[in-house]
């Protein structure tokens, strides 16, 4: 998806779009529960008449808590459940939240080193909401998994530290990596990198002005010089960015995790990877 398309689709349904959702009363994951009206008009302008299977898990599947403990830092993770047996992989991945003020929280690309479409990261949710990954697999295929979460006021939380004080780390990223279980298979990396990732909503108390918006806004993860995934993201991400993702291992390399920021900030973490998947 090209960029300008990407921000008019998470754009586009803002704060004019604003009704009120209330919890299912059929459940999650069924395609009554599911059809509100913000979704309506956000499906139409990222996939217009595809069809979109509401899946129960076999594709793809979705970890949310039901109430958050802390709106501006929700913990999700996606899993993508293709083990490629078939020839059939996750290609790609929306995470979408109804009610927030831009519901396009991220696009990830996915590929077959990619060791399967797994993601974890913490997000903002500004209101009661169904929070949605859609993938695409490699067949052109869409599939659709859906959790109801309560929350409120994440996109305008103020921030947990000092601006300055947060200006002077940003850009420091750390690479973890988990060894595979076995020789071959997909290891566990997680990046964590400091930014204040500003919404833009939160009012300064002080000039009683509100910022200009200041986010991570790419991804790119590659190994051993191969794409293992790539992601556009906005201010849905919670301070201090975190994701958690696979990556196929098959032999010693290096690991390189490069991050874009709204103000044209680059940021690179790098870690080497040995025959066994330690670094």
């Amino acid at each position: 998806m090209k960029r300008r398309e990407f921000i008019a689709a998470g754009l586009g349904l803002t704060l004019g779009a604003r009704l009120a959702v209330a919890a299912p009363k059929k459940g999650p994951g069924t395609a009554e529960s599911l059809d509100v009206e913000v979704w309506q008009g956000l499906r139409r302008q990222l996939f217009g008449e595809r069809a979109i299977e509401i899946d129960v898990d076999a594709v793809i599947g979705l970890e949310t808590p039901y109430r958050a403990a802390d709106a501006a830092s929700v913990p999700i993770a996606v899993r993508g459940h293709l083990d490629g047996a078939d020839g059939r992989y996750i290609k790609r991945m929306w995470l979408l939240i109804d009610q927030n003020p831009t519901p396009v929280v991220g696009v990830f690309e996915f590929f077959p080193e990619s060791g399967g479409a797994d993601v974890e990261t913490r997000v903002r949710v500004n209101d009661y909401t169904f929070v949605r990954a859609i993938a695409e697999t490699s067949d052109d295929k869409l599939y659709m998994t859906a959790n109801f979460v309560k929350a409120s006021g994440g996109c305008s939380a103020p921030a947990s530290k000092d601006p300055a004080a947060a200006a002077q780390s940003m850009g420091r990223m750390k690479l973890r990596i988990d060894p595979p279980p076995q020789p071959g298979g997909a290891a566990r990396a997680q990046v964590l990198i400091r930014h204040p990732n500003v919404t833009g909503l939160a009012m300064d108390q002080l000039t009683r002005m509100y910022p200009q918006p200041h986010y991570v806004r790419k991804i790119e993860v590659r190994y051993r010089d191969r794409p293992v995934m790539n992601a556009e993201v906005t201010f849905a991400i919670a301070e201090n960015p975190s994701f958690r993702f696979n990556f196929r291992h098959d032999g010693a390399g290096v690991l390189v995790v490069r991050a874009e920021d709204t103000e044209d900030g680059h940021f690179e973490a790098r870690a080497r990877v040995d025959e066994n998947g330690m670094s």
